[in-house]
């Protein structure tokens, strides 16, 4: 299925799924795009929509510069999204 943003804010899952990535260190926005066909701008216009003012100013900080959530700012040796060990079964 191909995502389109408005298709995305109508579901739930997906929504829940692209903020839970949005939030993680790791997760380039190049990844959300792929998976969900969202570009950058309009992950932020969905977490600006859907977070809390205070919630939504904290992440843009924290992703603000931030080497890992951009593909081509890390390092080529780390090709995954996301560490190892973060959904290993428990």
């Amino acid at each position: 299925m191909k995502w389109t943003y408005d298709s995305i804010a109508a579901t739930p899952e997906a929504v829940s799924r692209v903020i839970e990535m949005a939030w993680e260190d790791r997760t380039p926005f190049e990844a959300i795009e792929q998976q969900f066909g969202l570009a950058e701008a309009d992950t932020i216009r969905l977490m600006r929509q859907k977070l809390k003012p205070r919630a939504f100013k904290n992440w843009r900080a924290r992703v603000s510069g931030r080497k890992t959530k951009h593909q081509s700012l890390r390092d080529p040796s780390v090709n995954r999204g996301y560490c190892p060990t973060q959904y290993k079964q428990r």
